[in-house]
């Protein structure tokens, strides 16, 4: 198994992932799976932050990267998320890179990649995701998505540790 690349990030992204990944925890000690999002604008402001809700709501969509577009879109111009970041403590999924890319997003942090966290997954059907990367999904996009990730690996894999059921 090849492993992506961890990243080297900024003070900035670094500062924001980790918000995302405090994030994760807050959904797990919730009883969700461990993820969590920030959205950033690029001036620095906090524009949404979530994390992953489904066993809470019972909503399999609500993953943290859908949970925090759904704050935004409603409020936030397409103009502002262009210049904004979302910062995941995970790869997205798919469908959470169709919610990025549908939002207008122009940028993507994250931390634990989906090839490491397939690891913690394990192979049981409920657990497993769809073995598309975000940058497929990005690279497919009429309008820039900038991904750079995995980043802060070791932080972000701490919260999958004993959670999910191999």
């Amino acid at each position: 198994m090849v492993l992506p690349t961890e990243q080297t990030l900024s003070e900035r992204d670094g500062r924001y992932l980790r918000q995302a990944i405090a994030w994760s925890r807050t959904g797990r000690e919730r009883g969700n799976r461990p993820f969590g999002a920030v959205v950033v604008a690029d001036t620095g402001e906090v524009l949404g932050e979530a994390w992953c809700n489904t066993s809470e709501t019972g909503d399999c969509t609500g993953h943290a990267e859908t949970n925090v577009v759904r704050q935004l879109s409603p409020k936030v111009d397409r103009a502002t998320l262009a210049r904004a970041t979302l910062y995941s403590s995970a790869e997205p999924c798919v469908m959470c890179a169709g919610a990025i890319f549908w939002s207008n997003i122009g940028r993507v942090v994250y931390g634990i990649d989906a090839v490491r966290l397939r690891v913690f997954r394990g192979e049981r059907a409920e657990q497993r995701d769809a073995e598309l990367s975000c940058r497929d999904v990005f690279a497919a996009s009429p309008h820039p998505i900038e991904c750079i990730g995995p980043a802060l690996v070791d932080e972000a894999s701490e919260v999958h540790v004993g959670f999910w059921k191999l």
